[in-house]
């Protein structure tokens, strides 16, 4: 049986399927299983993880429709079965997965906006359920195509390579970073499609927040994010004023991922770094504004949610229409009054409730 894995949602989404691709390998095996990507980040972690037989990168954003339904029409007929991963609710998706041809074609019957995206392309469905996390829907769509049963709910998986480790070993050693200091990694951005933007906390905030750690605990900072989040990285450290946050390399996510398994606590914005810190362990204070935490709050390790959990909250929702603010009194409120003193409060709680070789606070 051959099948093809659509991820093409960004690497957030990639890495919570991890879990129910580990799931198929358990209980099939044999199976050839491919995956199709159109982020760069997202190859680099498949490839990296071992769980596919071949990973197969197109950037459909940025490619000619020519040249898109080429790649679409090369993979036509080769595949039994194709799960567009959860949460792919675009008519994009499904009209990619309906030209790719398997016969079994599964995805979520969203609770909203499904008709017009062109859900009923799919022939296996789930019906999306608002209070389970993306990795479990993922299992449940995994079980419902394959016709197996779920024995338990494994980490994401990403093994990171030795040198990587020493890559980000070295890197810290030569930056002044001590094996005994507190490292609080940062990531201030997020994806920006469909006006995700504004689920952003100000860098001011993280700047701020960056000043009190390095007072009060002696800490060091470092910034996470791709190439296109240079300048906004930049920004943070001229605001910060300190020469105790740090910009790495970004020339590569398992690089990143490497040095993020070296931070404390990550303190990030809903995004798929919020998801790598997850897949390497590290705890985490995600900052969530509008999202369904019940979506995508850290998976399988230590977290903290920072919010102000309003009555209007959540409203970002699966579906292609971009986010949107009801309230009259402020906009996106939920992020804009979301104070420093809180996230720190966060950060101080979690450290205090993880194992004592984490906790490395010089109170």
């Amino acid at each position: 049986m051959r099948i093809l894995i659509i991820a093409l949602s960004g690497i957030g989404d990639a890495l919570l399927f991890t879990p129910a691709a580990t799931l198929i390998r358990k209980h099939f095996p044999n199976i050839k299983m491919d995956a199709l990507v159109m982020f760069g980040g997202a190859r680099e972690l498949y490839e990296q993880t071992s769980l596919f037989d071949n990973v197969i990168y197109h950037d459909f954003l940025r490619s000619s429709l020519i040249k898109s339904l080429g790649v679409v029409s090369k993979l036509r007929g080769k595949y039994d079965a194709s799960i567009n991963v959860y949460p792919s609710n675009r008519l994009e998706y499904n009209v990619i997965q309906f030209l790719i041809g398997a016969k079994r074609r599964a995805a979520a019957k969203y609770l909203r906006q499904d008709l017009p995206q062109l859900g009923f392309l799919n022939n296996v469905r789930m019906l999306e359920n608002d209070l389970l996390h993306n990795v479990d829907e993922n299992i449940r769509l995994s079980e419902k195509l394959l016709g197996f049963s779920a024995d338990d709910e494994p980490d994401i998986f990403l093994p990171l390579p030795e040198q990587a480790i020493e890559l980000a070993g070295k890197y810290l050693k030569e930056t002044g970073v001590g094996e005994n200091d507190l490292v609080i990694g940062f990531h201030a951005g997020s994806a920006i499609f469909k006006n995700q933007i504004k689920r952003r906390w100000e860098p001011n905030k993280f700047a701020e927040l960056a000043r009190l750690l390095i007072a009060k605990h002696s800490a060091w900072i470092l910034l996470f994010g791709g190439p296109d989040e240079s300048g906004l990285k930049r920004e943070i450290g001229t605001l910060s004023g300190s020469g105790r946050v740090l910009i790495p390399p970004t020339g590569s996510i398992i690089q990143s991922a490497a040095l993020m398994k070296r931070c404390n606590v990550m303190v990030t914005n809903d995004s798929g770094m919020m998801h790598l810190a997850s897949a390497t362990k590290t705890p985490t204070v995600a900052i969530i504004g509008p999202t369904n935490t019940n979506y995508i709050h850290p998976w399988h390790t230590e977290y903290e949610i920072a919010s102000l959990y309003l009555d209007c909250a959540p409203c970002f929702i699966y579906s292609p229409r971009p986010l949107t603010c009801i309230r009259s009194d402020m906009k996106f409120k939920c992020i804009k009054e979301l104070t420093v003193e809180a996230v720190y409060a966060n950060v101080i709680h979690l450290l205090s409730r993880i194992p004592a070789a984490k906790n490395r606070i010089n109170a």
